[in-house]
């Protein structure tokens, strides 16, 4: 019997993944309000300062600093601004009440916060200022946020509701983004049932309900993909090269969940090869290891294990770099942190591990008891995983890397 080829790391197979992947170039225009989650097809560039013009970040006075030498002066008020109007020039001795947002009339250099002034009888009408201002003190200046002719969100950026609170502010209503994807999923296996098709007394030995399709939707959607749910092809071989031959024909990419193994019962092998090619990797990663990814027509085929846990954390690994490469994204990486364990793990693995984790009140990381990947319940309880090298032991505060969920799947 020929030995087994070593297993490929992670980082090759995400390396090779990636090479074979090019951004869509279709774009589209929507509207800002519905750019949520899409990537920018090109860059926006500002037309105007922003703000557009110096303007007061406190209510207050406005006035000039040479009219207020010293604590206790008061100045006549000759005007009141509002955000949304204009004052006049400044003539000497006097201050202008001014409000958060409001234009700095010509000739003030200063804003004193109203917390720092006096009004009443005393003050003969005026004002009395308890502080000496600085020359820009509470002033906002034009363009302090963004310049006009600057560049304020990039191509390939992913849009998230700040970036689209910025886009509005330059004055863009709609905005060009990347198509999304179109991701065709189905599942195999004679032993899965559709949730609400059986009851649980009355499935049938060896059957099992279907967690994968249900957060694997989720995943794509989150990733800004058009998702068409095929649904659960049977294990024939015949049902399943015509379930990835009508696939292909109107989408970029099919996902596959179950029959990437080599049993007598997967068909996703032959079925795939007999329409286009395929490359089955063993990687050494843990839950997962088996991993398909080949072409059909002008599709990409991604097959991912069947086991719930394995099937989320390779599709994280794997699965989501690949669809925000495919959109453009220019970061696609997801970012880990140090953090500090507060758990024992005493069994070092020859593969790279992902361990389901929570943060503990203390700042530190809990373990969830059971890293089995069939228990999918780790992955509800778990807030997200340590990225533990391959070899290595964790003992109490050891630090390691963690990958938050909310990264994970953003």
């Amino acid at each position: 019997m020929a030995p087994r080829p070593p297993l490929m790391t992670l980082d090759d197979a995400l390396a090779q993944l990636l090479s074979g992947v090019a951004p869509l170039q279709d774009s589209e225009v929507v509207d800002t309000l519905d750019a949520d989650g899409r990537v920018l097809a090109q860059d926006v560039v500002s037309e105007l300062h922003v703000p557009p013009q110096d303007n007061s970040s406190m209510d207050g006075y406005a006035v000039r600093t040479t009219d207020v030498p010293e604590a206790g002066v008061v100045l006549q008020v000759t005007q009141r601004i509002a955000a949304g109007s204009s004052g006049h020039p400044m003539s000497p001795l006097s201050a202008a009440r001014i409000f958060t947002g409001a234009p700095i009339p010509p000739g003030a250099d200063a804003v004193v916060m109203q917390e720092d002034c006096e009004v009443g009888n005393d003050c003969e009408g005026g004002v009395r200022l308890n502080a000496v201002p600085t020359a820009g003190q509470w002033i906002r200046r034009a363009g302090e946020d963004v310049a006009r002719g600057s560049v304020v969100l990039r191509s390939g950026e992913r849009l998230h509701p700040a970036a689209l609170g910025l886009a509005a502010s330059v004055g863009m209503a709609k905005l060009a983004v990347r198509r999304r994807p179109r991701v065709a999923l189905f599942s195999t296996g004679d032993e899965l049932v559709m949730p609400g098709q059986k009851a649980p007394q009355d499935m049938p030995p060896g059957a099992i309900y279907n967690s994968n399709r249900f957060f694997l939707v989720a995943l794509l959607r989150r990733l800004g993909c058009e998702v068409t749910d095929m649904g659960i092809v049977p294990d024939q071989r015949d049902a399943t090269v015509e379930a990835l031959r009508n696939a292909a024909q109107s989408h970029d990419v099919i996902l596959t969940s179950g029959g990437v193994s080599v049993g007598e019962e997967d068909h996703i092998k032959p079925a795939v090869q007999s329409l286009g090619s395929l490359d089955l990797w063993q990687i050494a990663i843990k839950p997962g290891k088996p991993f398909a990814h080949g072409r059909i027509g002008n599709a990409h085929f991604l097959g991912l294990p069947g086991n719930p846990v394995s099937s989320y954390v390779t599709f994280l690994v794997l699965v989501r770099p690949f669809l925000l490469k495919l959109q453009g994204v220019s970061n696609i990486a997801m970012k880990a942190v140090a953090a500090r364990a507060d758990f024992t793990w005493a069994r070092a693995d020859k593969r790279r591990e992902f361990l389901r984790v929570r943060r503990n009140p203390q700042g530190g990381l809990d373990l969830f008891p059971n890293q089995s990947s069939g228990v999918l319940t780790s992955a509800v309880w778990a807030d997200g995983m340590v990225d533990n090298p391959a070899g290595r032991t964790i003992a109490p505060g050891d630090v390691v890397q963690f990958v938050a969920f909310s990264e994970a799947m953003a």
